[in-house]
């Protein structure tokens, strides 16, 4: 059985070890000591990374009681060697798992939203808490959280049997009756108390600060992004310095940066206005033109058929102008350098059925579509020959 030294001593960074067993897997050597200051994946932390001797440690893990350093390279059993924590990870995990604890008591003091899930990884924490919570709120529970970072308060762990933990009932953010034998409990002065295994700080105040990334709605509550101590300034400095480049290309002051994104922002959709109202004038000289020159089909409607080049936006914006068009079956085509899109629409007092038009497209494109009796949209990958299909198409619709 290894002794774990982290439990009791989060600040020791390395010890001396002998190596108890090792075995090989998938390319890789767990390997066991016989104590150890690595902590294994577990409780929602991730594992400590390291070295044990000159064998780099890139996860722990336990099972079934055996803690297995997962290293790059084998170590002789029997002999005695050194583990050594990456520290700079080891503070990073404790970082932002006290800070999950001190943000899910808060949470829980003020609001009695109640943290139902904890997620850690290398570049985010999240918890799940089972109400929807306000920007307002979210606010007061990250001030009230960095308030106790910043009381520097003592963080205890303790051990007790199970059956004494209903004693301590009411002052538990979490209290699950079904946990049995000996507990570990972690407790944060004069603020939260939970069963945990994880490691901790000895003081609050070397989480440095907590702050909140975002907020979304998760099932019958919210899920709560934020990041703590190193990983918090990481962030802020590198939005800091977006938002100096963005304010430097306004030639603005950062704060004033939102006023000139409003601007801009009302700016461009009055120019994209403008550019909708021409590009639908010119739409409809060029409609004007095809319209005059229309064919007449068998049933003595006209066909109307335009190429244009574009996604498809320009066909959207004739769309009110074609069904308009008196006895008319109007066929607007879109040419793209990967996809043609095609729209067939029936104008005003036009008898027809453009489901039964479409399917013949879609058969001489090979492409995909449907809609309504009146209307009809679909698509098909670019062709070289689309022109020799285009007229194709158009002299089958004249004919029926």
């Amino acid at each position: 059985m290894t002794v774990k030294l982290y439990e009791n001593n989060s600040l020791l960074k390395s010890c001396q070890a002998v190596v108890t067993a090792c075995t090989e897997s998938k390319g890789k050597y767990l390997i066991e000591l016989d104590r150890t200051v690595f902590f294994p994946e577990g409780g929602g932390q991730l594992s400590d990374k390291g070295i044990i001797s000159d064998a780099k440690v890139a996860h722990v893990a336990e099972k079934n009681g055996h803690i297995l350093h997962e290293c790059d390279k084998p170590l002789a059993v029997g002999s005695m060697v050194e583990a050594k924590l990456d520290w700079m990870v080891r503070l990073d995990r404790m970082q932002q798992h006290l800070g999950e604890h001190i943000l899910s008591y808060a949470f829980w003091k003020l609001f009695k939203a109640n943290n139902v899930g904890f997620h850690m990884n290398e570049d985010n924490v999240t918890i799940d808490l089972d109400k929807e919570m306000t920007p307002e709120e979210l606010l007061k529970a990250e001030h009230l959280t960095n308030e106790i970072i910043w009381d520097n308060r003592p963080v205890s762990v303790n051990y007790m049997d199970s059956t004494e933990l209903e004693a301590h009932k009411n002052e538990m953010r979490k209290f699950n009756d079904k946990l049995t034998g000996i507990l570990r409990i972690v407790s944060v002065e004069g603020a939260d108390i939970c069963t945990c295994c994880g490691t901790h700080p000895p003081f609050t105040g070397m989480v440095g600060s907590v702050k909140i990334i975002r907020s979304d709605k998760h099932k019958n509550g919210c899920r709560v992004e934020f990041l703590c101590g190193r990983r918090a300034l990481l962030d802020a400095d590198k939005k800091n310095n977006i938002l100096l480049s963005v304010a430097a290309d306004f030639s603005a002051k950062p704060e004033q940066v939102p006023e000139r994104l409003a601007k801009l922002h009302k700016e461009v959709e009055e120019l994209h206005e403008q550019l909708k109202a021409k590009t639908l004038a010119l739409l409809e000289r060029g409609l004007e033109d095809k319209l005059a020159e229309a064919a007449l089909r068998a049933d003595g409607s006209k066909l109307l058929v335009m190429a244009l080049t574009g996604d498809g936006k320009e066909s959207k914006l004739l769309m009110p102008r074609l069904m308009t068009l008196t006895n008319t079956v109007s066929v607007i085509f879109s040419v793209q350098p990967e996809r043609i899109s095609y729209v067939l629409v029936l104008g005003a007092d036009t008898s027809g059925d453009c489901r039964t038009y479409i399917k013949i497209v879609n058969e001489i494109f090979a492409g995909r579509g449907g809609g309504k009796p009146d209307c009809a949209q679909g698509g098909a990958p670019y062709c070289d020959d689309w022109q020799d299909k285009l007229e194709k198409a158009k002299n089958a619709l004249l004919k029926i």
